[in-house]
């Protein structure tokens, strides 16, 4: 039975939070959170881990396997078009489960696809059972979401950009870090032995559950609200930053699958040589994730979003440029920026989640804890959709990949197109959060200034700087 209490109680469940409350925060709040934004980020770091594990296998499927450039792309694409629907249960499953029940749950989970690679990596196996198994590596790709989501409601508006750069960042991480493992084992037990690999993976799923059993909290303020998934499904900014996170996310876990496969078949490394270099990138991008947050937080989502475009193009011509004269330190250093710069825009793109709506709120005439409370609603369901369209674009990459390297045997095509598409997510967030509106006597969603007869209209394109 729920109480009024202010602490946790049986089943760690807490029923009063109000984290935009500076006091709240200060007395309470801010420690509960950061207690839970590190098991979170624990959880997170292993379902990446498994999410991208056939990243890496592929890389011990030597020719004894049977298996070729193409089908390894594929193999990893679909494994990470699982873990993008994945994200979309997952994200409500927190409202319906609570958020440390829910962490358990999915952390648990995890076992499945670890334990059945186990069994099944070795020469001989069908390339349909591979198939199957790489699907089941997608429920790693869901536990993004749901941790993106609890996250979200434990933070202060004024913190999330940092919270969830973080906390994403250290997911985000796990995708470098097996693959700096399985450098370790192909370097050691060699590229024949890839349930070393696993052996070493299995272990810590089982801590990653028992830590959120025994230190997350569930908050009794997020329930499941179909409404709200309704509302963020119809707004028109879900689809806009669902597309945007294509450009970031999804450029990120989709290079961060093919990388090691790219530089195989581009320019023929070894499993050795790939793995060895293959982790530089994500780790960068990773990492750098957290400050793309904070600086967010300080200049807006959407000035730091649009430049990080620019900045993606650029790195992306420099590549195109490497493929051609085939120079590997060149396309090294430009892949890394580019990763780089990956891990600045999924940080930027998530801050600007929560400030759309919380700007929207404010031009609805909300204010104080109600805007952010209504905030937190709509953000909450909108950030599973994100996440799960975005995370769509890995897909894209890969069969973009996989059709280049068919068709001419190098990814360069694969490249032109992806120039073209962070031109036109350039395009799109200047045009919608950044231009300013011609003065139509409307309210703006940001200053919530009205002028004109139409005071109750918030202007279709308004300007979100500061998101």
């Amino acid at each position: 039975m729920r109480t009024g209490s202010d602490s946790p109680r049986r089943g760690r469940w807490i029923d009063h939070w109000e984290p935009e409350d500076e006091t709240f925060w200060r007395e309470k709040g801010a420690r509960i959170a950061g207690r839970n934004l590190l098991f979170s980020v624990l959880s997170e770091h292993i379902g990446f881990s498994i999410w991208t594990l056939w990243s890496v296998l592929v890389l011990f499927m030597g020719p004894e396997y049977g298996i070729d450039a193409a089908g390894k792309f594929f193999l990893v694409g679909m494994a990470t078009l699982v873990g993008a629907f994945a994200r979309v249960p997952y994200t409500f499953a927190v409202a319906r489960f609570g958020g440390r029940n829910w962490t358990v749950i999915a952390a648990s989970l995890l076992l499945v696809p670890g334990i059945a690679a186990y069994v099944v990596m070795e020469p001989g196996t069908s390339y349909t059972t591979f198939m199957l198994v790489a699907l089941l590596t997608g429920v790693g790709g869901g536990n993004f979401a749901s941790s993106m989501t609890n996250i979200n409601a434990f933070y202060p508006l004024r913190r999330k950009g940092w919270a969830l750069g973080l906390n994403a960042g250290g997911g985000n991480v796990g995708v470098p870090v097996i693959q700096l493992v399985a450098l370790a084992v192909i370097a050691t037990a060699g590229a024949g032995q890839p349930r070393v690999l696993l052996a070493i993976y299995l272990p810590l799923v089982v801590v990653a559950a028992v830590c959120a059993w025994l230190f997350m909290d569930n908050l009794s303020v997020m329930q499941n609200d179909t409404g709200a998934a309704r509302e963020s499904v119809r707004d028109r900014h879900t689809w806009i930053m669902s597309f945007l996170y294509v450009g970031t996310f999804g450029s990120f876990i989709g290079y961060s699958f093919a990388f090691g496969l790219v530089l195989q078949n581009q320019f023929d490394r070894t499993p050795l040589q790939a793995a060895s270099l293959t982790f530089i990138g994500p780790l960068l991008g990773s990492l750098i994730r957290p400050l793309g947050g904070s600086l967010a937080d300080r200049y807006g989502g959407a000035r730091i979003t649009l430049w990080n475009f620019a900045g993606m193009a650029a790195a992306t011509v420099v590549i195109i440029l490497a493929s051609v004269q085939e120079s590997l330190p060149v396309f090294l250093g430009g892949f890394i920026v580019l990763f780089v710069l990956t891990g600045v825009g999924n940080g930027s793109t998530y801050k600007m989640i929560p400030g759309i709506y919380h700007a929207k709120a404010l031009a609805l005439g909300l204010t104080g804890e109600d805007a952010a409370r209504y905030g937190r609603r709509l953000s909450g369901a909108a950030i599973g959709l994100i996440g799960a369209v975005g995370a769509v674009g890995g897909l894209g990459i890969n069969l973009a990949f996989r059709q280049s390297f068919l068709a001419t045997g190098t990814g360069i095509s694969a490249f032109t197109a992806f120039l073209a598409f962070y031109g036109l997510c350039f395009a799109v967030t200047w045009a919608v959060y950044l231009r300013r509106p011609a003065a139509t006597g409307r309210r703006t969603a940001v200053t919530g200034t009205v002028s004109g007869d139409r005071a109750d209209a918030v202007d279709e394109r308004p300007t979100y700087a500061r998101v």
